[in-house]
This record gives C-alpha cells, structure tokens and sequence, in this order.
C-alpha cells in the first residue's frame, strides 16, 4: 500500500515537472537577452541613428542584439588584427579575410573568391579551349597541306646552320620547356581529366610529383633562356624584307617565294614575343611564386594571386606560339629538325627558305663553316675560303 502512494507520488512530479520548469523559465528566453522575434516586425530604427556604420560590435548589441556585422566589416576590411606571430615570418597572420577586389574576369567580392572565379571560369575553360583549337588547326593544316618539303635535289655540300654551343642551349631550353609545359597542363586540368578516372589515391602523388618536378625544372627554364636570347637575338633583329614575308603568310598557304634571312619573320616574332615577352613573364612570375626571393613580406595572399594568373596567361599565351614552332621544326617542314640535330643544312635547302642568308654565305659575308672559322680565328689564321 506504501509502495503504491509514493509510486503515485513519483509519477504526479514526473508529469509536473515541465509546466514548473516553463513557469520558472527566464524572461529573456535563456539566451543572454537574445529574444525571439519574427524578422519581418524588427523595425529599421537602428539604423537610422547616428554613426550606425561606424558602431562597434559592443555599441551594435544594445540596439540589435545578435548582430555582429561590425565584427565581420572589421575582418574583411584586409586590414591586420592582432596575431603573437611575427610579421617578418608571417606577414598576414592577422588578416582572416582579404579585402574585396575585382579582378578581370571576376566579381567585386574578396579577393581570394575572385582568384578563383578567373581561374575556374576563365583561365580553366578558355585556356585549355584555346590548346586545344591551336593543336587542332596544326593537325587540319598537316593533313590539307602535308610536310614543307625543298623542291629540288639536294646538293650535297652542307652549310653550319647551328653551331654545337647553339644546339645545346636550344636542347636544353626545349627540354625544360616540355617538362613545364606537361607537368602544368596536368596541374591545371588534370582534376577534370584525370582524375575522374585515375582515382584521388594516384593522381594525388602524381599532382605531387609534376609540381615539385616543376618547382625544380623552372629555375633550369629560366637561365636556358636568358641563354638562348642572348645567343640568337643578333640573327633575329626585323629586316625590311621580313614585311613581305609576313604579307605572304611565309610561303605555307600559296607556294610563293617569300626572302628570309638566318631567321624568317615567323621565327623573329616567335623570339620577340613567344621567348622574349611571355617568356620573361613566365619567368618572372613563376620564380616569384616559387618564392626565390629572401623577403617574406612581399609573399602575400594578393600578390601570389596575381602572380599566378600573370604566369597562367604568359604561359598559354607561349604554348600556343610554340606548338607552331615546335610542329615546323619536326614533322611539318623536311630537314628542319636534322639542322638543329646536326647541326647542318644542306645548300638547297638554305637556298629555298632562307634566300637572304644563303645569299651572305655566298657572298662570303657569314663563312658557310662558322666553328671552323672561330676555330681559325683563335688561332690567329684565315679561315679556308674567306
């Protein structure tokens, strides 16, 4: 009988116990004087007194409790909140959000948004579309019009077109430029090609793999080129002659005689513009943001962003010149791979696409053997035939 009561008892304040916990709530709601209220009837009166922009986080809680706009202006207003990291090792370690920009191609929104916005919807499609339709046009034009081939049989006396020096900075310049150029476009778009299909697993240590080959290999790119524009920039000064070659297209779409001296215009253009203009922004840009240079302080967020859409665009910009360059000077035009390989073209051959140069050797202007004429120049005698 005792048992039953005081279980009766129990179950009464069980059922009790959620009225007398409401009536006894807290008239703020329990939320630190956050009330509920429908956002439809907050009246806009905070906002119209004076200094509202201007309010601190503290200031704006007793006029709109559970607003911390003025927070969030201060953090993404790029400017440096306090950090006990020091500015020389860890110059943004205070800035949480970067300021808004607007990059070309971007929306006005932070800056790290807008990077990405130029690199995914700008950089990403357009770049490879534009790889893609220059690789396309050179396969089209390969298959309408074949190989350039020299009419004429060839002689069989030979003229030095590159000396040994010459070769190898070319070679070397060309290596790493492959290197780059295949281990960039796996970084770039190798997450919508590969990896699809690769797994996360492989193409996450291959991704690893291309960008520290490419880390490494880009230094190598940059003295090979400062080389090689020192070597060939004489040969490569525009000439008057270079004008009529570029009106008739250089002879590949109607077969006309064009003049060329050692370099035709398409060369001294891809040297002026492809090598020496993309070429050092390339450089340049990606030196920087292989962090070369002992100052971290320059190392920013915006500036890395910057740096990287300026190699990005240099970069493509220079594939596109070089898959013409690269295609003429294999497959698409006969003995010109054999010159930068051997070393040496023969006399028809110079004869048909370089009239200017050809007609110098002649003259005896430029010996036809330029290491046999240094090599009689350092000792002192007259080269044969001069």
């Amino acid at each position: 009988m005792v048992r039953s009561f005081f279980a009766a008892l129990l179950l009464g304040a069980t059922l009790l116990a959620p009225a007398a916990a409401q009536n006894t709530a807290p008239a703020d709601g329990g939320l630190g004087g956050i009330k509920n209220a429908n956002i439809f009837e907050v009246k806009p009166d905070a906002n119209e007194l004076p200094g509202y922009a201007e309010q601190t986080n503290g200031q704006r809680a007793k006029v709109q409790p559970g607003n911390n706009a003025p927070m969030w202006r201060q953090v993404n207003s790029g400017q440096p909140g306090y950090s006990s990291l020091p500015a020389s090792e860890a110059p943004e370690a205070g800035v949480l959000i970067q300021r808004f920009v607007q990059y070309p191609g971007s929306r006005y929104t932070t800056a790290g948004e807008a990077w990405r916005q130029v690199r995914n919807h700008w950089l990403v499609p357009y770049g490879g579309g534009l790889l893609l339709i220059v690789l396309v046009a050179i396969l089209l034009f390969y298959l309408a019009k074949g190989k350039v081939k020299v009419h004429g049989p060839e002689t069989g006396r030979k003229i030095e077109r590159f000396t040994y020096f010459e070769r190898a900075a070319h070679w070397v310049n060309a290596t790493a430029f492959v290197i780059l150029a295949l281990s960039g476009i796996v970084m770039a778009f190798g997450r919508h090609i590969l990896l699809p299909w690769m797994g996360s697993a492989i193409y996450g240590w291959l991704a690893w793999v291309l960008k520290t080959t490419h880390n490494f290999v880009g230094p190598v790119f940059a003295v090979s080129l400062v080389v090689v524009l020192a070597t060939f920039a004489k040969d490569n000064m525009l000439r008057r002659y270079d004008l009529t070659w570029l009106r008739r297209g250089g002879g590949l779409l109607r077969a006309r005689h064009v003049p060329a001296g050692r370099f035709n215009a398409g060369e001294k253009l891809m040297f002026w513009i492809g090598m020496l203009l993309f070429g050092l922004l390339a450089v340049g840009s990606g030196l920087f943001l292989d962090r070369v240079v002992p100052d971290a302080m320059v190392y920013t967020r915006g500036n890395m962003q910057i740096a990287h859409m300026i190699h990005a665009v240099s970069v493509i910009l220079m594939m596109c010149m070089l898959m013409g360059h690269i295609y003429l000077g294999t497959i698409g035009m006969q003995g010109a791979y054999k010159a930068m390989k051997t070393g040496y073209v023969d006399e028809a051959w110079a004869r048909e696409h370089h009239d200017v140069w050809y007609s110098d050797i002649q003259s005896g202007k430029i010996p036809a053997q330029r290491t046999a004429a240094k090599a009689a120049k350092r000792r002192g005698a007259r080269p044969a035939g001069a």
